[in-house]
């Protein structure tokens, strides 16, 4: 553990946090797309099918339920509870491109060829990428709510922190993962464009807008 995990791992919660209040304060999931959380749902469920069987740390395993159970919930309550606000017109990005080359790239390069590396491998293969229905959402509609870019911002922070992590683990652990970084590389730059947006427009309080 380094400050710059710690700091991630905060980031990461924060936008759960933010994400799932925003949901349940509101009564509504609208302008959120259910199949970037869906995404989410299976990146976590592939990468801790250890959960019961590789016990790491309190904190580790708690980290583990915390993701897989607050992906449930908001899949949950996007396309149960609150069903009738989900804007499932403008959520419509084909998730199938995103796993079906994932899982596949996963099966071709991997540390070990296991079942459970496979998973853990087209976990983070796919958490690279999960976030685009949201941003493809964002850009059809023409804008975000000001909650919703802070969720996102927050996920941006979270890989962009991960990213000093792994340069941290590297220099002081002689730790080396290039799969991990290079998909951690690739979730960053898909954030870049929304970082300017955000310093720019939301922080100055303006609703931000993507190009469509």
């Amino acid at each position: 553990m380094n400050i710059f995990r710690f700091l991630g791992d905060i980031s990461h919660l924060s936008a759960i946090f933010i994400l799932l209040l925003k949901i349940w304060k509101s009564r509504s999931c609208a302008g959120i797309s259910g199949k970037s959380q869906l995404l989410f749902a299976i990146v976590f469920t592939a990468r801790y099918l250890d959960l019961f069987t590789n016990y790491i740390s309190f904190y580790n395993t708690s980290m583990k339920v915390v993701y897989v159970a607050s992906s449930y919930a908001t899949v949950w309550m996007i396309y149960s509870k609150f069903k009738a606000t989900y804007d499932g017109n403008h959520d419509t990005f084909r998730v199938e491109f995103l796993i079906v080359p994932t899982a596949i790239l996963a099966f071709l390069v991997n540390h070990d060829f296991t079942p459970l590396e496979i998973f853990w491998t087209f976990s983070i293969y796919l958490e690279s990428v999960a976030i685009l229905p949201q941003l493809f959402m964002v850009s059809k509609t023409g804008e975000a709510e000001t909650i919703t870019s802070h969720y996102l911002f927050a996920l941006g922070i979270y890989r962009t922190l991960y990213l000093f992590n792994w340069i941290w683990r590297y220099q002081f652990e002689g730790f080396f993962d290039l799969i991990a970084i290079v998909a951690g590389l690739v979730q960053t730059v898909l954030y870049c464009d929304f970082f300017y947006l955000y310093v720019t427009k939301v922080l100055k309080g303006k609703k931000l807008s993507l190009p469509a």
